[in-house]
């Protein structure tokens, strides 16, 4: 007889576990709250993909428009090696490289990629920053505390 009640007193123990954990995950989740006065994103990019530039520059664009981030967010895109061609004048990204200016987005540029590969500044966007290295500008920003975003 104890060993029933024993069994019971388990299952019934059980049941009320098993209705808390589901009542838990009834509930939806909406994602992270902001809860800082301001968030610092850095966004490499180091390919000439187009593809990949494209979808970096978009999801920058989108994180502007997370409405939990609202002025409160902070980005910076540091291009090197291959990803110079983001901002070479013979390409197509000037209209979306300047809607994201225009937020507050800092653009910017590896110098060392520039000298080793004889690029000069007139080739470029004349809107544009310069950063004496591309990894020099992701230590700092990381050490900072920035989130660093390569895509």
């Amino acid at each position: 007889m104890k060993q029933h009640s024993l069994i019971l007193a388990i299952v019934v123990v059980l049941s009320f576990a098993r209705s808390a954990v589901f009542a838990q995950t009834d509930t939806t989740f909406t994602g992270a709250k902001a809860t800082l006065k301001s968030y610092n994103a850095l966004y490499i990019i180091n390919s000439n993909d187009d593809k990949r530039i494209r979808g970096t520059l978009r999801n920058m664009a989108n994180a502007l428009q997370d409405p939990r981030l609202a002025g409160k967010l902070h980005l910076e895109l540091i291009a090197f090696g291959d990803g110079v061609a983001v901002y070479m004048k013979n390409n197509a990204y000037e209209p979306l490289l300047l809607a994201l200016k225009a937020k507050g987005v800092i653009l910017a540029q590896c110098n060392n990629t520039l000298k080793e590969r004889k690029i000069d500044k007139a080739e470029l966007f004349p809107f544009i920053s310069f950063v004496p290295s591309g990894n020099g500008e992701i230590i700092l920003r990381q050490y900072e505390g920035w989130a660093v975003v390569h895509p």
